[in-house]
């Protein structure tokens, strides 16, 4: 009988000693047993390293370095890995312990797939933003345009054959966030993805630093990861779709400033808004809404005020 592929997890870990114990329970826990789990410790300054050390598994492999950052670190582990698949586990994440499981079989199942993702949810987020959220199914006559304005999975809600990856040329460590958005657009739009309609990955939010809580930035590094992609794929603009892929991306970008808007985060609207009208984008409905974000933030906010 032959024996199941290892899957390798790459987890990235910076001062995360209070989280870190709880995923890589979920990543030994799972019902996939063949499988390595190489942690890379980038830099913490708390107890994160001695946890690591402390844990008695051989399916365990550490790399200690300087802060580098998450693109970085992920690039490093890739390079240790054994096995042919690979998945993504942040430090403060878990999966259901079905995940590698399902994923692998998913792929096991279709040969020709680079990529297998599932749904996923969000924990610790109040006013309804914790309901689980399967993504469509991309394999679609619009698959390229559908990949091109978002990949609603996040990064550990995926598993990934390693050639794919070294084929897409790794994590682009230009980008803080969105990283993991041009890598699946570059594997996606090479190769056959496959979904696994179930939630079996867990984002977990709690009171540190994460780069999503950063909405402006988060809006701008997905602009700039579409850019990329276009730039690493200039035929890309003349298949049929991808003509308007300007309109795709200012639409996504101006969708994501009303979005801060309408939530009332002022100052994440200005910034992406700006950047929208700099780019000369929306309509003169959109426009009357933006301009204000060129006056001092006082009298927009003032302004605001005023008309709610």
């Amino acid at each position: 009988m032959q024996q199941s592929p290892i899957i390798s997890v790459i987890m990235p870990c910076f001062n995360a000693e209070k989280h870190l114990p709880a995923s890589i329970a979920s990543v030994f826990n799972q019902t996939y047993s063949n499988l390595e789990l190489i942690v890379i410790n980038d830099g913490s300054t708390d107890n994160s390293l001695k946890i690591l050390q402390s844990i008695d598994d051989d399916r365990l492999r550490i790399l200690n370095q300087h802060n580098a950052g998450v693109c970085h670190a992920r690039n490093q582990g890739i390079h240790m890995t054994k096995g042919e698949l690979i998945a993504f586990l942040d430090a403060d994440d878990t999966w259901h312990p079905e995940c590698l499981n399902k994923l692998h079989q998913s792929l096991h199942n279709n040969k020709s797939a680079a990529l297998a993702y599932c749904g996923w949810q969000n924990v610790g987020l109040s006013g309804g933003q914790g309901e689980p959220y399967v993504p469509p199914d991309y394999e679609t006559l619009d698959k390229l345009t559908l990949l091109f304005a978002n990949c609603c999975w996040p990064i550990h809600a995926c598993l990934t054959r390693k050639q794919a990856i070294f084929d897409a040329n790794f994590f682009d460590e230009r980008l803080v966030t969105s990283e993991d958005f041009l890598l699946w657009l570059q594997i996606g739009s090479r190769s056959t993805i496959v979904r696994v309609p179930e939630v079996l990955a867990f984002y977990h939010f709690h009171n540190g630093n994460q780069a999503t809580q950063n909405k402006e930035k988060t809006a701008l590094n997905h602009w700039r990861a579409q850019q990329l992609f276009l730039d690493n794929n200039p035929d890309i603009a003349h298949i049929p779709g991808m003509k308007n892929s300007r309109k795709i991306m200012l639409a996504e970008l101006l969708q994501r400033g009303f979005e801060c808007y309408w939530k009332r985060d002022l100052q994440a609207a200005r910034v992406i808004f700006r950047k929208v009208m700099l780019l000369g984008y929306g309509s003169f409905h959109d426009w009357k809404y933006m301009l204000p974000s060129f006056l001092p933030y006082f009298l927009h906010a003032f302004l605001l005020n005023q008309r709610d």
